[in-house]
This record gives structure tokens, C-alpha cells and sequence, in this order.
């Protein structure tokens, strides 16, 4: 009984800690600003609602063009390391590809702090004018979430018996009908984690979206620290961009819970 209450306790203190920053950000979106650094817990919950933080988010700054451009770059490079991924781990886990040294490099690529890599990158993509294009931040993102992605699927494949490919090419078939067919529906749920923790890096990456966009291709993420001023910071409309920016993640992530699940858990019990 007692390991029952602490275990409660334990989830119900971890939920908070989760929960609540995240509840007080979209609260204080429609709060005002004298509401918004009003100290008493029950003005947290108790206030006069007001869309005025909505309205000079949405017609006094970019915030639509911002979230196109994180949308289509989140997506065009998941899309694109999944796609280039799939095969590459696949390699890997039934011919051993290189002998594990080309996984290793394709590994090492997620060993240096990122830092490292942005001024060789500044240089070539400014010599190429793929500063602030959705092309060059796309490319970065590829680069950086590939390695990722083929060692998380990597893992996944080796779990997949090769006597299911024997029989099934005993039946006749082809090797691509071998994976499309058998391979990727067993893999799904490790391919559809490895793709929303790609799309969820993508959305939220920080320190190459401001180092490599400025205004045609500038994501939300580095958008919102222009809300903090010398004077003050206006807390409202930022807050009204984090919880706008966190609704697309947040959707996927629960639409996508069941796949998310499995991913995590594929492979923990063989019988």
C-alpha cells in the first residue's frame, strides 16, 4: 500500500512538472499583462480573458509566414531523411554495409557539438546563396537527422528475423516486394518514431534556424526571442506564439501515440 502512494505521488509530482508550464503558457496567452505577473495561484486560473495578445501577434508581425516556412521545412526534411534513411539502415542491418565502418561515419556526424559544423557550413552555403532559403535550412536538417534516424532504424531492423525474407523469397518474392510487402509493415511503428522525433527536432531546432535564416525563410523558433526587449519583455504575444507553435507537436505526438508506444517497446519481448 505504501509503494502504491508514493508510486501516485511520484506520477502526480511528475505530471505537474510537465503539465503546468505548459498549461500556465496558454493561459497566459489570453491573459493581460497586469494579469500576467499577478503572483497569487488563484490568479492563475482566475482572470479576464482578452484575444488582444492574438491579434497584435497576427497583424503587427510575420507569425503565418514564419509557421509556413517551419511547416514546410519540418516536413520536407523528415520526408527526405526518412527517405534516404529507410534504405540505408536497412543496408546496414542485413549486408553490413561497409563493414560497420561506413555506419560508423554515418554515426559521427552526431559525435561534434553543432557549433563545430556551422562555420565550414556558413561559408559553403553562402557561396552556393543558400543563406535563407527553405532549400539550405532543408539540406542542414537532412544532414544533421540522417544519422539519427538510420542508427534508430538500424536497431529496429535487427530485430526483424532474416528467415521471415528467407521464406517469403522462397515464395518468389523480389527483394523490394520483400520490403515493402513484409520489412515495412513490421518496422512501421520503429519508422514512425524515428520520423516524429526527426519532425519534432526539425520544428523546434534553434541555433542553425538563426544562424542560416533572416526573413524569407526564418522559422517560429528563432522568432520568438524578438519579443524580449531591453526594457521589458511582452509576454503576451510570446506566449501566444509558444502555445500556437507547440499545437502542431503536440497534435502529431497524439495522433501518433499508438505508433509511439510500439516504437518504444518493439523488440522488449521476443518469444
Amino acid at each position: 500500500m505504501r509503494r502504491r502512494v508514493f508510486f501516485w505521488l511520484a506520477v502526480a509530482i511528475l505530471l505537474a512538472v510537465v503539465i503546468l508550464p505548459i498549461l500556465w503558457i496558454f493561459l497566459a496567452s489570453f491573459k493581460s499583462h497586469a494579469d500576467i505577473y499577478a503572483l497569487g495561484l488563484k490568479d492563475m486560473f482566475i482572470f479576464s480573458p482578452t484575444t488582444a495578445n492574438f491579434e497584435r501577434l497576427f497583424f503587427t508581425t510575420p507569425f503565418f509566414l514564419e509557421m509556413r516556412n517551419t511547416a514546410i521545412i519540418a516536413v520536407a526534411s523528415t520526408a527526405l531523411v526518412m527517405a534516404a534513411s529507410l534504405p540505408a539502415a536497412y543496408s546496414f542491418a542485413r549486408w553490413n554495409t561497409g563493414s560497420g565502418h561506413l555506419l560508423f561515419v554515418t554515426i559521427s556526424t552526431r559525435m561534434f557539438p553543432p557549433a563545430v559544423a556551422a562555420i565550414p557550413f556558413f561559408f559553403v552555403f553562402k557561396a552556393l546563396g543558400l543563406l535563407d532559403t527553405h532549400l539550405g535550412i532543408t539540406l542542414l536538417f537532412l544532414y544533421f537527422n540522417i544519422s539519427f534516424a538510420t542508427f534508430l532504424l538500424f536497431g529496429f531492423f535487427r530485430e526483424i528475423p532474416e528467415e521471415l525474407e528467407q521464406a517469403a523469397m522462397v515464395d518468389g518474392y523480389g527483394r523490394m516486394q520483400i520490403f515493402r510487402k513484409i520489412i515495412f509493415p513490421l518496422i512501421s511503428p520503429g519508422a514512425a518514431i524515428t520520423a516524429v522525433f526527426c519532425l519534432v527536432w526539425a520544428w523546434n531546432e534553434f541555433f542553425f534556424a538563426s544562424l542560416f535564416t533572416r526573413i524569407t525563410a526564418r522559422v517560429i523558433s528563432p522568432a520568438l526571442p524578438l519579443w524580449v526587449g531591453s526594457a521589458k519583455v511582452d509576454w503576451g504575444p510570446m506566449m501566444a506564439a509558444v502555445g500556437l507553435a507547440l499545437l502542431p507537436t503536440l497534435v502529431a505526438a497524439w495522433f501518433m501515440q499508438r505508433y509511439i508506444i510500439r516504437g518504444l517497446t518493439f523488440g522488449a519481448v521476443k518469444g
